[in-house]
C-alpha cells in the first residue's frame, strides 16, 4: 500500500491561496474579454430604451423643447424628421454621430423607415468605419424621431486591462505568499504547542493544561484534550487502585489456601474432621478467586463485544427468587435481612443469564455497603408500560461528586466495606455494560447517611 504524501500547513495554505488568487484572476480575465463587451452593449440598449420611453411620453408641445436637452444629457444625437420633409438635428457635433448627410448607410436606413411609415425597435448597425451603433425610430404626430448612439470600440481598453492584469497577478501571488506565511504561523503555533503537550501526556504526565487560542477549532481541540487529560488521569488513578485492590483480593485467598493446604499436609491429615474443615476453607477461598476472575473476564468480553445477547421471554420474579437463594447463608450466619417487594409475575424479554448477573451484582453491592442494620431491599414495581427494579441499601450513601464515577470499572466508593467479601470494583461496570447492551434505562439515587438505591427499567 502506497504511503499517502503529507505536507505542512504552511505549504498547503500557500498552495490554496495561490489557487484562489489564480481563480479570481481567471474570472477577471474572462469577464474582461467576454462579459465586458456584452455588459456594455446591454447597458447602452437599456439607456436607449429609457430615452425612447421618455420621447413617447412627450406631447407635441414638449417634444421640440425637450429633445435637445435629452440628446446632450445622454450623449446621443437625435433627428426629428417632419412629415413635410424638413429635418431638425440635435447634438450632431457628438463624435461619430451618424445622423448627417455624410453617412449614406444611415440616411438610406432612415429613408426606408420613413417611407414604410412604421417605427422600429432598437437596431444594431455596423458603420463603414467598422464600429457599431444603435438606432431607434419613434413615430410621433408630425413625423419620426430618430435616436442614434455609438458603441465604443473596447479592444483598446481590453489591451490596457490585460497588461494591468499581468501586474495584478504577480502582486496577488506575492501577497498570497505573505498571507499564507503569517496565517500558517498563527495556526501552526498553537497546534505545535498542543502536539508537544500531547506527547508529554503519552509519556505519563497528566498535569498538562492545553492553552486556548483565538481560533475556534483549535480551542475546541484544546478543550477536548483537556477533558481527555482529566479522564486519563482518572483512569490512571483507577488503574493504580485496581492493582492495589486485585493484589489484595488475590493475595488474601491465596494466602489462606496455601496456609490451610500446608496445615492439611502437615497436621490435620491425621484428623478427618479437622481435615474436612480445612479443606472446606480451601474450597471457599477458591470460590472467591473464581468470582474475582470471572468478573474480570465477563467485563472484558462484554467491552470487546464478544458476548452477544440471547434474548428470551421469562418471569423476572422467578429469576430474582433464584438469585436470592444464594444469600440464604448470609441470613443464617451473619444476620442479613433481605426484604422483597415483588408482584406475582413479571414477564419480560431479555437475556436471562445477563439479567441474573445484573441482579446478583446489585445485591452484592448493596450487601457490601448497607448499614449496621444489615438490611437490603429488592423492589419490583409494575406500571402500565414497564417494570422498575430497585435494589436499596441503608448505608451512608454516595457523595454527589462521586456518582458519575461509580459505573467506571475498578472504582470503589469506599474500601472499608460492611462485609469482608471479594470486591474488585467492576461489579457495577458489568451492570452498566449489560444494561447498555439491552438499552435499558438505569441509574442510582443516593441520600447521605440514608443509603443508595440502584435501579433499572424494563419495558413490557
Amino acid at each position: 500500500m502506497l504511503k499517502r504524501k503529507v505536507s505542512s500547513i504552511n505549504f498547503k495554505t500557500l498552495i490554496y491561496l495561490i489557487i484562489f488568487s489564480v481563480t479570481i484572476l481567471l474570472l477577471l480575465f474572462l469577464s474582461q474579454n467576454i462579459l465586458l463587451k456584452f455588459s456594455y452593449e446591454h447597458y447602452q440598449e437599456t439607456k436607449m430604451k429609457s430615452i425612447v420611453n421618455s420621447i413617447k411620453d412627450f406631447n407635441t408641445a414638449e417634444l421640440l423643447t425637450n429633445l435637445e436637452e435629452l440628446a446632450y444629457n445622454n450623449s446621443v444625437c437625435i433627428q426629428y424628421s417632419l412629415n413635410n420633409g424638413n429635418k431638425i438635428l440635435y447634438n450632431t457635433l457628438m463624435v461619430g454621430c451618424g445622423l448627417n448627410k455624410n453617412n449614406s448607410q444611415i440616411n438610406n436606413l432612415i429613408d426606408e423607415i420613413v417611407s414604410n411609415g412604421e417605427e422600429t425597435n432598437i437596431k444594431l448597425i455596423n458603420n463603414m468605419s467598422e464600429t457599431k451603433a444603435l438606432l431607434s425610430s419613434i413615430k410621433v404626430t408630425e413625423g419620426f424621431v430618430f435616436v442614434y448612439s455609438n458603441l465604443e470600440d473596447l479592444n483598446a481598453a481590453n489591451i490596457v486591462l490585460k497588461g494591468q492584469l499581468i501586474y495584478v497577478t504577480v502582486i496577488m501571488i506575492v501577497i498570497a505568499c505573505f498571507i499564507s506565511y503569517f496565517l500558517s504561523i498563527k495556526i501552526t503555533k498553537p497546534i505545535t504547542n498542543i502536539t508537544k503537550k500531547a506527547k508529554e501526556i503519552g509519556e505519563g504526565r497528566y498535569d498538562i493544561v492545553f492553552d486556548e487560542s483565538d481560533v475556534l477549532e483549535i480551542d475546541e481541540l484544546a478543550d477536548a484534550l483537556n477533558h481527555m487529560e482529566k479522564d486519563l488521569s482518572k483512569i490512571d488513578e483507577l488503574r493504580r487502585d485496581l492493582m492495589a485492590n486485585v493484589s489484595h483480593d488475590l493475595k488474601t485467598p491465596l494466602t489462606m489456601i496455601r496456609a490451610y493446604a500446608e496445615m492439611v499436609r502437615d497436621i490435620s491429615y491425621k484428623d478427618k474432621e479437622k481435615m474436612d474443615k480445612d479443606l472446606n476453607v480451601i474450597i471457599d477461598e477458591t470460590e472467591r478467586l473464581n468470582v474475582l476472575v470471572n468478573d474480570i473476564l465477563d467485563l472484558s468480553k462484554m467491552q470487546a463485544s464478544a458476548d452477544n445477547l440471547n434474548v428470551e421471554e421469562f418471569d423476572l420474579v422467578l429469576v430474582i427468587n433464584e438469585v436470592m437463594k444464594r444469600y440464604e447463608i448470609l441470613k443464617l450466619t451473619e444476620d442479613y435481612t433481605f426484604i422483597l417487594n415483588l408482584p406475582d409475575k413479571a414477564i419480560i424479554k431479555a437475556d436471562k443469564s445477563k439479567i441474573m448477573q445484573v441482579i446478583y451484582n446489585l445485591v452484592n453491592n448493596a450487601i457490601n455497603y448497607t448499614g449496621s442494620d444489615k438490611k437490603v431491599y429488592i423492589n419490583l414495581i409494575e406500571s402500565k408500560k414497564e417494570f422498575l427494579l430497585e435494589v436499596k441499601d441503608t448505608g451512608k450513601g454516595i457523595k454527589k461528586e462521586e456518582i458519575p464515577y461509580i459505573w467506571d470499572k475498578y472504582y470503589k466508593n469506599d474500601k472499608k466495606h460492611q462485609r469482608n467479601v471479594v470486591s474488585t470494583g467492576i461489579g457495577l461496570s458489568i451492570v452498566k455494560e449489560i444494561l447498555s447492551k439491552h438499552k435499558f434505562d438505569y441509574g442510582v439515587k443516593s441520600v447521605h447517611k440514608k443509603g443508595s438505591t440502584f435501579y433499572f427499567k424494563i419495558k413490557k
